[in-house]
């Protein structure tokens, strides 16, 4: 399947396991509350199928405590606060984005995050990362009334872009992003290659496409923009 689309007027990326490979500083936070509580590790891909459901989700998958119980709001803000300070010690851009994000700026089309990641986060991790150009559009759910799957954040990042939804791509690797994609009107892009849970099949997610890694996104998008 490929990108059946006219030159973009923007390209729109959701922020964890679809441009930037976040998930150690999960882990690393997780891990070492673990061991404060002498738990033992839990395996890296347990973490990494659960890093797109949140805070909340993380914390009752490390410490067996659901969000209605006693005790799970501090270990959220306990994981929110470590988290903090690991911001961009060890989150890369996944293989071939940065060289993408540099042929979309070539190419003078501009580029944007949103995601359901609070600005207190993402904002010093997009600065962190250094990107080259810099996103014209960041939207976190600081920014919007709903959330995605919501599609408001996505129309106002194609507005900070100054483009138009039905002329702008939106890429992400969870059902919630597909969803608030399409409902905004743009071409959309399932990732396969982010934090899925076992039983997630993007391929039913209703996106116009779907990649399977990094490389093969920037390799559909490079073919759209040249």
């Amino acid at each position: 399947m490929t990108l059946q689309t006219a030159r973009p007027e923007a390209v729109l990326f959701d922020l964890d396991g679809t441009l930037v490979d976040t998930a150690e500083e999960f882990e690393l936070v997780l891990q070492a509350m673990r061991a404060d509580r002498n738990l033992p590790p839990l395996l890296k891909q347990t973490i990494r199928a659960s890093v797109s459901n949140g805070a909340a989700a993380l914390v009752t998958l490390a410490f067996d405590c659901p969000a209605d119980s006693t005790g799970h709001e501090e270990l959220r803000q306990e994981f929110l606060d470590r988290y903090e300070k690991s911001l961009g010690l060890a989150a890369r851009p996944y293989p071939g984005l940065r060289d993408l994000i540099s042929a979309l700026g070539t190419a003078g089309i501009p580029w944007g995050v949103v995601t359901n990641k609070f600005r207190r986060f993402a904002e010093p991790l997009m600065a962190a990362l250094d990107f080259d150009p810099a996103a014209r559009a960041l939207v976190t759910p600081c920014d919007v009334a709903t959330a995605k799957p919501d599609p408001e954040g996505i129309i106002l990042g194609c507005r900070q872009a100054a483009s138009r939804p039905e002329n702008s791509i939106y890429i992400g690797d969870h059902w919630r992003d597909i969803e608030a994609g399409n409902r905004a009107g743009c071409m959309t892009v399932a990732a396969a290659y982010g934090y899925l849970a076992d039983n997630d099949d993007p391929a039913q997610w209703g996106a116009d496409l779907v990649v399977h890694s990094s490389e093969e996104l920037a390799i559909s998008i490079n073919r759209i923009i040249q």
